[in-house]
């Protein structure tokens, strides 16, 4: 299964840093960023992390929350967030349901061995509900800018 442009982003209920929750519902009404990462704590999400964290003021400019997630679970999402104070939340989805569908739940390999895993991805989603923009397989280099480009394209006016 997998969404695109144009459709719905999948219902959510799923624990957040910090020991809170985080559904759909919550953002609904305004445009939202939603990036899938592998792991906490690794070179490239880290990376991700911070370059997203860099620009928290022009996305809150924007009217355009960041929101993380990926299958650690909460414990790990605190101590990443606090090891790099991160200014946005992080969601665990340990089951995986909503990797699952959003299409992110992929065959990787690594030094000749395959494995499942979460593929790099991030839903730029609009006031709607509805899935705006997709970026998979994303190389962190530039991504959050080029994230921010698109999210001021959907920022309401103040």
């Amino acid at each position: 299964m997998t969404v695109a442009v144009g459709d719905p982003l999948p219902d959510f209920d799923l624990p957040s840093d910090g020991g809170g929750r985080m559904t759909k519902a919550d953002l609904a009404g305004k445009p939202f960023v939603l990036y899938l990462y592998p792991k906490d704590d690794t070179s490239g999400c880290t990376k991700e992390a911070n370059a997203f964290k860099a620009l928290m003021g022009e996305f809150e400019a924007a009217g355009v929350p960041v929101v993380g997630l990926s299958k650690d679970p909460v414990a790990s999402h605190d101590k990443f967030k606090a090891k790099h104070e991160l200014n946005f939340p992080l969601l665990s989805d340990e089951e995986g349901g909503l990797v699952e569908a959003l299409g992110a739940w992929v065959e990787k390999a690594m030094y000749g061995k395959k494995y499942m895993g979460v593929d790099r991805s991030t839903f730029l989603v609009g006031a709607d509900g509805t899935i705006r923009e997709v970026w998979r397989k994303v190389k962190v280099p530039g991504h959050a800018e080029a994230v921010l480009d698109a999210a001021k394209t959907l920022a309401q006016p103040a």
